[in-house]
This record gives structure tokens, sequence and C-alpha cells, in this order.
């Protein structure tokens, strides 16, 4: 096969941190505070701005409180177990790496007696039926290391005993959530608006705050993890006085992204951006024999974080033929970073967010056959 014609205009398709807004320079950061305290009225006013933004954006109940926390979506969901964990009995749902890394935290760090682990394969959702209301729940919403995740919320339930612990950083923006649903949802500013890492957003509902307010762990909580303050939560933290010192570099790029969504329309843009983002690689796939998608359940693939794996027979060692494959669409500068997740069944992922141009993957679709067979005679 000759080397396509058509090349991607911009070749970053890689799961995290995710490629920036379509027109994204460095002039959209012209306006940060640099060299000014987290703690003065025009950086505060800036922090609580994202958090307005955000809220606005995706929806948030009103007696929901949304705070910007540090270490990522990592640092926000660790700050749910461990401030919020240990009052009930606990369900995780573990069917990719990040759900497993929760599982491990539960059992390993936490040493939670009252643990029950509902696990699944890469490729497809454990037996959602089998969750306990009665217990807490973790869970991730979107398996961004598998490309699985949940069609929607219909089986969790509302009169629910225990609190709901959802790991939304590649659903949140592009996959509609059931607030209503949920009590704790946490995120990261990476994925799907193409933000600077390092910052974790984490949103509690009204159960999650009297959690919080009438619960006190079992094991000594660092800093960085305190929500509350004298069995109060700290209010200061949802109207943007951070725990640590954020990046203002980092505030003003989200703050970008943010108004770039409401310029295209809001959430429902967004939504509509990543679906189309999968139809494409779909319709790809449906008409390619060596490729398939790691999801079992055409339902339960991600728009986000799409996986992918080889069906080619011919190939004996996957994980070198999936290196040698993506390092030839890297030294052609078509596409970056698509390797499946260390821990995954080797493959590509493919990251078909909102910021992610439904042109590009297009253009990118003749490259991974062209790769393919390179690489396939080349072996």
């Amino acid at each position: 096969m000759d080397q396509p014609a058509n090349r991607p205009r911009n070749p970053r398709f890689g799961s995290g941190p995710t490629t920036k807004r379509p027109g994204w320079s460095l002039g959209a950061l012209e306006g940060a505070l640099v060299g000014r305290s987290h703690r003065a009225a025009p950086a505060q006013a800036r922090l609580a701005e994202v958090i307005e933004r955000s809220s606005t954006l995706l929806g948030l109940p009103e007696d929901w409180r949304l705070a910007i926390v540090p270490a990522s979506d990592t640092g926000a969901f660790e700050m749910a177990m461990w401030t919020m964990l240990g009052a009930r009995g606990v369900d995780v749902l573990a069917f990719e790496s990040f759900g497993h890394g929760w599982l491990n935290d539960a059992r390993k760090q936490l040493k939670l007696a009252d643990l029950r682990a509902i696990e699944a394969d890469y490729g497809q959702l454990p037996d959602l039926s089998t969750v306990d209301p009665d217990r807490d729940l973790l869970f991730t919403w979107n398996g961004t290391t598998s490309g699985v995740c949940v069609p929607d919320a219909a089986w969790i339930t509302s009169d629910r005993k225990g609190l709901v612990f959802c790991d939304a950083t590649s659903a949140a923006f592009a996959m509609p959530l059931d607030w209503h649903k949920l009590d704790v949802v946490t995120w990261s500013w990476q994925k799907v608006l193409g933000g600077e890492a390092q910052h974790g957003m984490i949103a509690l509902g009204p159960r999650a705050v009297e959690r919080l307010e009438s619960h006190t762990p079992a094991w000594p909580l660092p800093k960085i993890f305190r929500l509350t303050s004298g069995g109060r939560l700290i209010e200061g933290l949802f109207a943007g006085e951070t725990i640590n010192t954020p990046s203002m570099i980092a505030v003003e790029d989200a703050l970008d992204g943010l108004r770039w969504a409401n310029e295209i329309g809001g959430l429902d843009a967004l939504i509509a951006r990543s679906r189309a983002n999968l139809r494409i690689v779909e319709e790809w796939v449906a008409r390619t024999d060596w490729i398939d998608f790691l999801a079992v359940d055409p339902a339960t693939r991600s728009s986000t974080s799409i996986c992918l794996k080889l069906t080619d027979p011919a190939i004996a060692d996957q994980a070198a033929f999936v290196k040698a494959l993506c390092a030839r669409l890297d030294r052609s500068g078509v596409a970056h970073d698509i390797a499946a997740y260390r821990d995954a069944p080797p493959g590509l992922r493919l990251w078909g967010g909102s910021t992610v141009e439904a042109s590009d993957l297009e253009a990118l679709m003749p490259w991974l056959d062209w790769a393919h067979g390179r690489t396939r005679a080349a072996a």
C-alpha cells in the first residue's frame, strides 16, 4: 500500500494529557496571573471561575459542591476514598487499570475489612446487577485503559443506602452523567477539555457532605486530603480556596478550554463531537480485517479512549508489533502516543474526546492500514 497523501493536521491522539482545543496557541495563556499569590483577590476570582464554569457546563445540581484539589483525578479520587470510606462495606467495580488501582488501595492501604471486588477482564463490564445498594460503591464511568464505559446509570438505585464514588476523568464533558445516581464524582483537567495536568476536581452531592461531617476515618489524613475542619465542611474549598498552591498558568488554560466549550454549544456539542469521532473509527474497523474493538459489547464502547485489539493471526508477538507500528506512525509525524496502556492487552488507543477534530481521525485511518502493512512486511 502506498503512503497516504492526506495527513492529519494534528497528530496528537494520545489519551492523556490530550490534545488542546482546535486553534489553541500559547496566546491563550497571556492573561495568566503568574507571579501572583493564589490567595490574591484576582487569582481567587480565576479559581472560582473555573469552579463556576465547570459546574454550569456539566449541569451540576444546585445542591452539589465542586472544588479544585491537588494531584489530578488520582488525588481527587484518593481524597474521596480516604475521607469517606469505612462507614459501610464497599463494592469495587474493577475492569481496567484505574479501577484495579482503587481496589488495591482500598485493600492494601486502607485495609478495609468488608471489601468486595466485582471484576471483569479487559474489554468487558462486570455484572452490574451484583452491586449491593446498601454498600458504598467505587467505579470508573469510563475505563480509560480498556475503552469500556458503563452505558448509563440505570443500574444504580435511587434509594441506595451506600455512597456512589465515580471516577469520571475520561467521561466528564464527553458523556452524560446522571448526577442523581452519583454522590462523589472526580475528574482532571488534562482529559476531555485538553487542559494542563496536576489539578483535579471533586464534586460532592448532599449525601457525600453528610458522610464527611458525620464520619471520622480510622486512619490519619494527610493535609492534602482534608475536606473538613472541626467536623464541618471547609466551605472555602468550594469557592476556590485551594488546599495547596495551584499553577495559575494551568488555571488560565482550564478557563480557555471551558470558554471554548461554551462557544461551540456547551455540553451537548462536546458530547456530539466525541460520538462523531467514535463513529469514524467504527466505520473503519467494520471494513478492516486486522483490528477490532477491545470492548466486547458495542453498547459499552468508549467514545473518548477508543481501545483496539489486533486480530491478524499472522502476528505472533503482538506487543512487539504494536511497538513497531506505533514507532512508524510517530516517525511519520501522523500519530503520537497511540499504543495501548502499559497494563492493557497489546493494541492501539486513540483519543476521541471533544478536542479532537473528526477530519484528523478520518485522515489517520488510511495511515493505520499503511503502517500495518509496512510493519507486517518488515516482521
